[in-house]
């Protein structure tokens, strides 16, 4: 009387086994959110790219134009970063003359001409050179020099990075009388100081 209780037991593992899956409808409703996010990570990470490359540009000259002014310190000379606005670059000029395979270490350059020039340092891609001020002067174009002295002193200037495809725009402040490297998101102008800031 017993004997068909087997069978029930592997009808009971046949109808549970034709459930277990996915139907192919779930699966499509998973590949499809699976899409969705994927291209909101891209989305976003298009987006988050360009004002990296920015940030990385600002990090990079400012680190040069620190180690610059630290150079003139250290050696009691005066070095020159040279601003290519055409090309989007820059580079140090030492002061000492061409000498050697590394370009560098033959003692003092008697003239401008014989300073000895380290490599150009070319901008990412997406970034540029809006504009380099020198006190009220305003230079788009060309090549610009400034100096910084062994005093730790510098040509006061500021630089504007941007990025024009994604209006990003990153301001560089190098303080005149103390060679200090400030940085402002956006454009920045330091407004000339008033009578009542020294009361």
């Amino acid at each position: 009387m017993r004997t068909r209780a087997p069978d029930s037991a592997a009808g009971r593992n046949r109808s549970a086994g034709s459930r277990a899956g996915f139907s192919l409808i779930e699966l499509l409703a998973v590949l499809v959110v699976l899409g969705l996010i994927a291209t909101m990570v891209t989305i976003n990470w298009r987006a988050i790219l360009p004002k990296t490359e920015l940030h990385s540009a600002v990090r990079e000259l400012s680190a040069i134009l620190q180690g610059t002014r630290s150079d003139a310190i250290a050696r009691n000379a005066t070095f020159e970063i040279q601003y290519d606005l055409d090309e989007h670059r820059y580079r140090v000029v030492t002061p000492f003359r061409v000498s050697g395979a590394d370009g560098v270490g033959g003692g003092l350059a008697p003239s401008n001409e014989d300073r000895a020039a380290l490599a150009w340092h070319p901008l990412p891609k997406s970034v540029r050179f809006s504009s380099v001020s020198i006190g009220t002067d305003i230079f788009e174009k060309g090549i610009v020099v400034v100096r910084f002295d062994p005093l730790g002193s510098a040509s006061g200037h500021v630089v504007v990075l941007s990025q024009p495809q994604d209006g990003n725009i990153y301001t560089i402040e190098v303080q005149g009388l103390l060679g200090l490297i400030n940085y402002h998101e956006g454009l920045f102008e330091r407004l000339p100081p008033k009578e009542d800031d020294f009361k």
